[in-house]
């Protein structure tokens, strides 16, 4: 189909942003001082924005065009640079286009690569972001890697130990699977009542893994915490997936979820159950 669509010559534009609020559409964005279109599927070629670039580098073209392709467009905003790449997915976020927003997340995994900056980073940034105006997202599920910092006391007392968290969050629903610290990671799948019953959760079970915590009788969106964890196996590749639940039955939903994912994946990774009583002690134990 042919379509008319905003053409910004970059050798004219100055940056000065005059066009953007102009977009109703949100399609114009000042990134690295240039006005980008960042998504052509907001575009409606109306050309409100025309009359107001000082410097005449706003123009309407008609050219063929396919019907979107998510693919096609991401082709031209790697070309553009890690900025550009964020802001176009932010933007297809913000517009609620979940399915293109996943097609360019596969197209920047598929191609990482060819790809001359982080796609973790890009991933990350645009799943912690908010949609409200302004926003950056809730500052507690903001992806954060910590390493376990030795205690400094005084002589008079005494450290009998010290957590092993390397990172922020941990509740399933505000991970996010590809965060650093799950790359080619152990990674501990905990219920949340287990650390609370076991003294040597930190220094025996913790130590050296990425953590995601989960209640399968309280939570909601279960199937979310499988899309994660097969997220975890296929993406950020991880080593292995340990499992601990309490011996109470409802906990069985966890391991449950694990295999679900294994099953999901294109990779395979072994899953560990761990059973836990309701003092700490570890009932059963074994590869499933």
């Amino acid at each position: 189909m042919v379509r008319e669509m905003v053409k910004i010559d970059e050798e004219l534009c100055n940056g000065c942003g005059d066009c953007v609020p102009n977009c109703h559409e949100g399609a114009l964005q000042i990134i690295d001082g240039k006005a980008r279109l960042i998504s052509d599927l907001m575009c409606d070629g109306l050309g409100a924005c025309l009359g107001h670039c000082p410097q005449g580098a706003i123009t309407i073209e008609k050219r063929e065009a396919e019907p979107y392709n998510e693919t096609k467009v991401m082709e031209i905003m790697v070309e553009k640079g890690k900025a550009t790449v964020i802001a176009h997915l932010k933007h297809l976020k913000e517009h609620g286009e979940t399915n293109f927003l996943k097609e360019g997340v596969m197209f920047l995994r598929n191609n990482q690569d060819n790809i001359k900056f982080d796609i973790s980073e890009v991933i990350m940034e645009v799943h912690n972001s908010g949609n409200q105006h302004g926003g950056g997202g809730c500052p507690g599920s903001k992806t954060m890697s910590f390493d376990a910092k030795n205690l400094t006391v005084d002589n008079s007392q005494m450290v009998t130990g010290q957590s092993e968290l390397r990172q922020w969050p941990v509740q399933m629903h505000l991970i996010n699977p590809m965060a650093p610290y799950f790359q080619n990671a152990d990674v501990l799948i905990a219920a949340d009542c287990v650390a609370f019953s076991m003294g040597n959760f930190h220094q025996k079970y913790l130590k050296g893994k990425g953590l995601a915590i989960a209640c399968p009788k309280l939570d909601d969106g279960l199937d979310t915490y499988v899309n994660k964890m097969t997220s975890m196996i296929d993406d950020a590749k991880i080593n292995t997936l340990t499992v601990m639940m309490m011996q109470v039955p409802c906990c069985g939903g966890l391991v449950q979820m694990a295999k679900a994912a294994v099953a999901k994946a294109t990779r395979k990774v072994p899953i560990k159950a761990m059973v836990v009583s309701l003092q700490g002690e570890i009932l059963q134990e074994e590869w499933v």
